[in-house]
């Protein structure tokens, strides 16, 4: 029987459906999920997407579920199976944007805009700046200028097409010679390098073939959620991740229309929370999809004083400057001038447009020239310390949110020689609080702000200054804070009270499908962190055998080739050379230095992929053994036992080790139940299988008893006494659980192990161990309670 859908899950599993992996594969695997204990699987984008796609964010078509996935008839069969095996379906949606039409998939929503001009009755779906261009869309999807591409557009049939791009032809156009016919058009093709300063429609971060939607348009958001909201109703369906709410022009206001639209169904939110940063009290959801959660469990199983001792090596090592990955805030504020002048300039002009005309409205706004608002907003845009405000024109601003702006603006002021001219930050600041009154350009201008500022921040932090900053890569994940990543237990315990107190039920994760590295891969390198002095040696050895086309290169591909565990060249050269035209340092994207990339091929290959290479990382991994072991299965038990909804990624309940997308993407790597080796080869004693008789027992506890676990249960800290007690992270849920893990394991054995450390277990009953099977009451050696593993699950006896 499926879960009543009026209860939050205990455990979700993700799976990423595509082309090779449709719902037909995903009910195969039914049986041996449900066995896993999660409660409920957690289905990526189910609408019709671009073809081909491999994680389907690019719908093209709201209204049906995806034919390459199987329709809405295979859905419905999984969810059969799934009903049948106890399993409830979670469903992720996209609210904030679309793909341009593609090839075979004519009509829709944007089809008839581009076919029909601003007169459609869908023009009202999309931010596009219709004053730009001649009234045209422009569309920069040419390889070239368009006079040198007119020989790959054919016009027939009413449609136009170029590439994967198929187009609608404005009626009454069809038979006019070709240049005739393009100039015709509601649209304008153009050269995709024109995206950078010319766009004239809001799109998803920088990604011009993603067009954003306007959700907060009631009947927008009743025909873009029709699908899904009967999928719900109709019992396939049980609760919602809700993809990148900032991107929307008022989070709040569309989480509510989507609550009572679901019923309140169980919803999270991939809202990343900055350092100290706190979901929004107002929002009506169960949480965030956890990413503060992997911050914090990552953060225990890094070394404070080992990071400080790595950060010297890498530095030394690659003589970075401070702003070109020498220093995590002149990096992130060097990154961000880049991408606000660079990558999203037509935003920027966008909103210096917007407060031009702001401006013309009052004598009192007047006399404020274009540059100096336009400095204005970059300088306090790249200063904002969080994705973005949560404001509405003409509406108070919370304090949070003006006290956010009002720093950001302080700073800004420095940016002008003349104070009269620095008023221009006072403009742009007030506009972006709501403060200048409710008007159309008011209104634009207050969403537009805070959308660009989460585009920025996204663009510069977590896709570029990441991938600049490497002292220590496991630290450079999705939520992060790569100077500061350590957290202690104490504060680790904090998060969790607060976590079981305001959001019981919201999402925790350790591994996506947009995590840079998988979490057993950042368990090998957060092992870096306890020997830094024994890396720091290797990387000078390794350095003479194999040079590379630059430092820094070198040491951010020997660390992703440690995190891999068994170096492949087929996938560690993507993630190497993708990191290098994310960090645009010596090549880019869009600018690519073909020499230096092949250079870039040639060593991974060669060197981190090379028999002494892989022989090198090996030795160290051996060394690092007890850290690797401790971190993997001390960051998959707290996950498992922590306040929240656990959700599993596909194939994670083994050892998964993978890279950024589109290795973290690939088919799951379900075993069959008699097989419990990992794909690197270890045996049934090995960690893998550890990992996965852990997942097991602990999903299993948590379906046994979600009492422990969910709104009802508690969170009690336990602390243990001695020399060594810093190294044991220990909590108790509800009194009938207790989850021990180790931590930083590796310095714990150079200090002698656990020594007179003991851990006092809660109240005068028997606690069994479902991992080691032992039996203990009371005050209990550490030494005996974690003897034979780093980690015990405690249950009560009867």
């Amino acid at each position: 029987m499926k879960p009543d859908s009026r209860h939050p899950p205990t455990a979700t599993y993700r799976l990423q459906l595509q082309p090779a992996f449709p719902f037909a594969a995903a009910e195969r695997a039914v049986p041996r999920l449900a066995g896993l204990g999660v409660s409920h699987l957690h289905l990526s984008p189910l609408l019709e997407a671009v073809p081909g796609s491999t994680h389907g964010y690019d719908v093209v078509d709201h209204t049906a579920v995806r034919a390459e996935l199987g329709g809405e008839d295979g859905l419905r069969s999984l969810a059969r199976t799934a009903h049948a095996h106890g399993l409830g379906l979670i469903a992720d949606i996209v609210p904030n944007h679309m793909a341009l039409p593609a090839a075979g998939r004519p009509g829709g929503a944007l089809w008839h805009v581009l076919r029909d001009g601003p007169a459609s009755p869908y023009a009202r779906w999309f931010d596009i700046d219709w004053a730009e261009h001649g009234g045209k869309v422009l569309l920069p999807v040419l390889a070239d200028r368009i006079g040198a591409e007119l020989d790959r557009c054919t016009a027939a049939d009413g449609v136009l097409r170029y590439g994967d791009h198929a187009l609608p032809l404005r009626p009454g156009t069809e038979r006019l010679p070709l240049p005739e016919l393009l100039d015709a058009q509601w649209y304008r093709l153009a050269w995709w390098r024109l995206a950078r300063t010319e766009l004239n429609y809001r799109r998803f971060f920088t990604v011009s073939e993603l067009i954003a939607v306007r959700v907060e348009d009631p009947e927008v958001f009743a025909a873009t959620h029709a699908t899904v909201l009967r999928l719900l109703s109709e019992g396939v369906l049980d609760g919602l991740r809700v993809d990148h709410p900032d991107g929307l022009a008022d989070p709040p206001g569309y989480l509510r229309r989507l609550r009572d639209a679901t019923g309140g169904r169980w919803t999270v939110v991939e809202k990343i929370l900055a350092g100290d940063e706190r979901l929004p009290a107002d929002w009506p959801v169960a949480g965030t999809t956890g990413y503060d959660a992997l911050r914090h469990l990552d953060g225990l199983f890094t070394d404070p004083a080992g990071l400080g001792e790595l950060t010297a090596a890498y530095l030394a090592f690659t003589g970075c400057p401070p702003d070109r990955g020498g220093d995590w805030p002149a990096t992130v504020r060097r990154a961000a001038y880049r991408v606000i002048g660079h990558e999203l300039a037509a935003e920027a002009e966008r909103l210096v447009r917007t407060a031009v005309r702001l401006c013309e409205t009052s004598h009192t706004l007047r006399d404020h020239a274009p540059w100096a608002l336009r400095t204005a907003l970059c300088e306090i845009l790249v200063r904002l310390p969080v994705y973005r405000p949560y404001v509405t024109a003409g509406r108070p601003a919370a304090p949070a949110d003006a006290a956010l702006l009002d720093e950001a603006a302080r700073g800004a002021r420095t940016a002008f020689a003349v104070p009269g001219e620095a008023r221009a930050v006072d403009l742009i600041r007030d506009a972006a609080l709501g403060r200048l009154g409710d008007g159309p350009d008011q209104r634009d201008f207050c969403a537009r702000f805070a959308q660009t500022a989460s585009a920025l921040r996204a663009k510069s932090v977590e896709d570029t200054a990441f991938y600049r900053y490497a002292p220590l890569l496991s630290a450079t994940e999705v939520g992060g804070t790569p100077d500061r990543p350590a957290i202690a237990p104490e504060e680790f315990h904090a998060f969790c009270a607060r976590a079981q107190r305001d959001r019981p039920h919201g999402g925790t994760v350790l591994s996506t499908h947009d995590t840079k590295r998988s979490a057993d891969a950042r368990a090998r390198i957060a092992a870096l962190s306890e020997h830094p002095a024994r890396w720091a040696r290797l990387m000078d050895r390794l350095r003479s055998g194999s040079p590379a086309p630059d430092p820094h290169l070198a040491w951010t591909a020997w660390q992703n080739a440690f995190g891999l565990g068994a170096p492949d060249a087929a996938r560690l050269v993507p993630a190497v050379l993708k990191s290098a035209r994310e960090a645009a340092l010596l090549t880019t994207w869009t600018e690519p230095d073909a020499a230096y990339e092949a250079a870039v091929e040639e060593f991974v290959t060669t060197g981190p992929c090379g028999a002494a290479g892989r022989e090198a990382l090996a030795a160290f991994g051996e060394e690092a053994g007890a850290a690797i072991r401790a971190n993997t299965l001390g960051a998959a038990l707290l996950h498992l036992t922590m306040p929240g909804v656990p959700d599993v990624y596909m194939g994670t309940e083994g050892v998964y080790r993978a890279l950024v997308d589109p290795d973290n993407r690939s088919v799951p790597p379900f075993p069959d139940e008699s097989d419990e080796s990992d794909e690197s080869g270890e045996a049934e004693d090995g960690l893998s299988a550890e990992k996965l008789r852990l997942t097991r027992a602990a999903l299993g506890l948590r379906r046994e008893h979600p009492e422990w676990f969910g709104e009802e249960g508690a969170y009690v800290p336990l602390y243990a006494d001695g020399v060594a007690a810093g190294h044991c992270v220990a909590f108790a849920r509800a009194g009938g659980a207790v989850a021990v893990a180790t931590r930083l394991a590796g310095r714990l054995r150079e200090a002698g192990g656990w020594r007179d450390t003991d851990l006092e277990l809660p109240g005068d009953t028997a606690w069994r161990d479902l991992l080691g099977g032992g039996e203990w009451r009371g005050r209990v050696a550490m030494a005996e309670l974690l003897g034979a593993a780093p980690v015990a699950l405690l249950v009560a006896c009867a």
